[in-house]
């Protein structure tokens, strides 16, 4: 990279993340509960989601005061710079409040609306993954690629359910459609890891319904870096109503079956 306000994002995105990584990983309380829940009951936020928001806005702040913010557990700001940050500070709160490995900490930056810079901390993996806008995608500074396309029928797939359980039955009907025509599915908890196991050629594909920009904004860029293609329904872009991340010749095919399979509604 040679622009020096995209190496300043990156540098501060990734040491956001790794603070709030760290935090996470040695912060947890053993007694951690539940500290509020969102759209239904089984949609928690504890209190270590809470913290790591903080932790992250307030650093990115430090170093960038006019920078506008939206944050999974409340940060909203516009900002006067032209640059904000989308961060989700633990997704996969589920997992990490049963004490499972498979969480992360997702930052994103947009610079003018558009997404520029992106890392995923997984700290359980030890393992970082960052993009810059047109600079590829790396796993702790390795370069990566999303893995060659397979037939539809043997490539592995990762979705995710809704936390409302009329959406979720739905979203379980797609996926029983789906999986004969699939080599498997799997379910981690956490987009932003799905999205960057796409990237580093450990999943064929991905999918989802009811993602937030916080979900969706570092992993999607570093898929799209790794030669993944990423959209929604046809024509559109990945969002709330249907994500997909996949190479070139399992996205189209993917898509297709999740259209017709109505995967874009409950």
């Amino acid at each position: 990279m040679t622009d020096p306000l995209l190496n300043e994002l990156l540098e501060l995105a990734l040491e956001a993340g790794r603070r709030a990584g760290a935090l996470l990983r040695d912060g947890r309380p053993a007694d951690l509960g539940v500290a509020a829940t969102k759209s239904s009951p089984i949609d928690v936020v504890t209190e270590m989601d809470i913290a790591a928001e903080k932790l992250i806005t307030g650093f990115l702040a430090g170093h960038r005061p006019q920078d506008g913010f939206l944050g999974e557990e409340g940060a909203a700001s516009e900002g006067t710079s032209g640059v904000r940050w989308v961060i989700d500070p633990l997704d996969g709160t589920v997992n990490y409040l049963y004490g499972l490995p498979t969480w992360a900490v997702s930052i994103a930056a947009e610079h003018d609306g558009e997404t520029v810079v992106g890392v995923v901390e997984a700290p359980m993996r030890g393992e970082t993954f960052h993009a810059v806008r047109g600079g590829g995608a790396f796993l702790n500074d390795r370069a990566i690629r999303c893995r060659p396309a397979p037939a539809l029928d043997q490539a592995l797939v990762s979705t995710g359910f809704n936390y409302v359980a009329e959406v979720r039955a739905h979203q379980a009907d797609v996926a029983q459609r789906l999986i004969p025509r699939l080599r498997d599915i799997r379910r981690s908890g956490s987009a932003a890891i799905d999205l960057a196991d796409v990237a580093a050629g450990r999943l064929d594909g991905y999918y989802e319904r009811g993602l937030h920009p916080w979900d969706l904004a570092a992993g999607d860029l570093i898929a799209r870096e790794a030669g993944a293609l990423t959209g929604g329904r046809p024509g559109a872009a990945p969002s709330g109503e249907l994500a997909i991340a996949a190479p070139p010749g399992v996205f189209e095919p993917l898509r297709e079956l999740l259209e017709g399979f109505g995967a874009w509604h409950d």
